[in-house]
């Protein structure tokens, strides 16, 4: 893993399929799951599990038999929380350029073996990219909790 980020690509396969004869959107959700998995256990070294996905975007469908190309990468970490952008890209095998698909933010924990969160490494960001990611990831967090603080009294306790 190379300074909290790491890229997945593989086929896609004809049991991805939706009724509309595309990469079914559910399919998809689940590959930003596993590439979201594998960056955060690698980064804390502990089990983690998905505690917040947001602002998913579709862009472009997937086809079929398209090469999935499919990066994350730690944008902000907390005491046990790791914020990792992740960004889905296909592209057809007879062609060179991979096109953006969807884009999300997930949020992940790491627990130990009693599934109480255990602390993670800092991650610290080096370049101004990296800088503006982080940016971004605590605004979106902020955003997140006037969200809830919104939807709170229509929450069932």
């Amino acid at each position: 893993m190379e300074n909290g980020k790491v890229t997945f690509q593989f086929l896609s396969e004809p049991t991805d399929i939706n009724y509309g004869g595309k990469v079914h959107g559910g399919a998809v959700m689940k590959w930003i799951d596993q590439v979201g998995y594998s960056c955060a256990s690698l980064w804390s070294e502990s089990y983690c599990v998905t505690v917040y996905v947001g602002g998913i975007r579709f862009y472009k469908p997937i086809l079929i038999g398209d090469i999935v190309k499919i990066k994350a990468e730690i944008i902000y970490t907390g005491n046990s929380s790791m914020h990792i952008a992740i960004d889905v890209f296909s592209k057809k095998v007879t062609e060179s350029k991979f096109e953006h698909k969807t884009h999300c933010i997930v949020v992940f924990v790491a627990i130990d073996e009693n599934g109480k969160s255990v602390k993670v490494p800092k991650w610290e960001p080096t370049t101004e990219a990296e800088i503006e990611k982080e940016k971004y990831a605590i605004k979106l967090m902020n955003l997140r909790r006037n969200i809830e603080d919104e939807m709170s009294p229509f929450l069932q306790q």
